[in-house]
């Protein structure tokens, strides 16, 4: 006997999580936070480890209170998820059904095409541009009347470039209202450039935007899976419908809130980690690989038919980096420690690298 399996599953693949890094190995595959938790944080959690026998509030009210606090929103357009993944996933069921198209470019992130072939939809890849970031004229040629959502993740992932906020304004003010527009900001925290929190801002503004943030990144949550969204009040309660009920622990919720009450000092971290990136930017152009300059916590090394080679190179050196064969390679930013071990296995003599710091 052959147990039923759901037509078109075929075509999803499974989700590839960076590849693990063995004792004493750099592990820069997945963009998480190098430092360990704040010490708020872990005692926030410790203190609701007593109750983890009771359900969390589904709603999660006081974490999206303080939320709509921080944005001066309605709190009914504030809400979380397991991860901005879980989010954009909600966002998908809640707009898109078989038959209609959900737009995002390509490369970003490895998760768009399948949690949209996942809702029945059909997913529309746009191509980036030759500066490795949204071709937002192609998005807007590329729109149909069976687009429903469109994903602009920024800053993208895996390029970690970033469009500008008067191009996204002109973009979502060309796209018909009809069309939610979700900017997916899980690398916000690590922008320097003048479009740094800018999908807020269209929020506000329009209509038709909704806005995916995450505390795996920048608030080094990874672990705990907890992200929230912006979005129409009307979108939003349809999010909540489609939600996974109790898909956020109260653990997490606990860490989030803390999270915020601590920003100043996770602020330094992230400059830290911003100060890696650049660093690791630099030896990568040294070494002499094509290196796309980020807004992200990662850099993206587009190495064509040489990414093998490069992921190799790296692998010798003890350095567990995320290879897309035949396109690139993407490395996280970690500690310092990370990026020496990097140099290291990019055979940059330190005495270089020191004359030129």
């Amino acid at each position: 006997m052959t147990l039923p399996s759901r037509p078109g599953l075929e075509a999803v693949p499974a989700y590839r999580q960076g590849r693990s890094a063995p004792a004493g190995a750099s592990k820069l595959s997945s963009n998480e936070s190098p430092h360990p938790p704040l010490p708020s944080v872990v005692e926030a959690v410790q203190q609701r480890l007593g109750t983890m026998h009771r359900y969390p509030d589904m709603s999660a009210a006081a974490l999206r209170g303080r939320l709509a606090e921080r944005y001066d929103v309605d709190p009914a357009a504030v809400t979380v998820g397991a991860g901005s993944v879980e989010l954009a996933a909600q966002l998908i069921h809640a707009v898109a059904g078989p038959g209609d198209e959900v737009m995002f470019a390509w490369r970003s992130f490895e998760a768009y095409p399948s949690l949209v072939r996942i809702a029945g939809a059909t997913p529309v890849a746009v191509p980036l541009d030759e500066h490795h970031t949204h071709d937002l004229d192609a998005m807007l040629a590329a729109i149909t009347p069976r687009t429903r959502l469109i994903f602009v993740c920024n800053p993208n992932n895996p390029t970690g470039t970033v469009v500008t906020a008067e191009a996204l304004e002109a973009f979502v003010a060309a796209v018909p209202h009809d069309v939610l527009v979700v900017i997916d900001e899980a690398y916000v925290h690590f922008d320097r450039t003048g479009s740094f929190g800018a999908g807020v801002e269209l929020f506000r503004r329009h209509p038709h935007v909704a806005v995916l943030h995450t505390f795996s990144k920048a608030y080094g949550l990874a672990g705990l899976r907890v992200g929230y969204a912006l979005a129409p009040t009307e979108v939003a309660e349809s999010q909540r419908k489609v939600a996974v009920p109790f898909g956020v622990t109260d653990l997490a919720q606990a860490a989030a809130v803390a999270s915020l009450d601590a920003e100043d000092e996770l602020a330094t971290r992230i400059d830290e980690v911003v100060a890696q990136r650049e660093r690791l930017h630099g030896l990568l152009t040294e070494a002499g690989w094509p290196t796309v300059p980020s807004q992200a916590n990662f850099v993206w090394v587009p190495a064509g038919e040489r990414t093998g080679a490069l992921d190799a190179s790296l692998h010798d050196g003890g350095v567990i980096a995320r290879a897309f064969p035949d396109e690139g390679i993407r490395i996280s930013s970690g500690s310092m420690e990370d990026i020496d071990r990097v140099q290291s296995a990019l055979q940059i003599p330190s005495a270089l690298q020191e004359a030129r710091a």
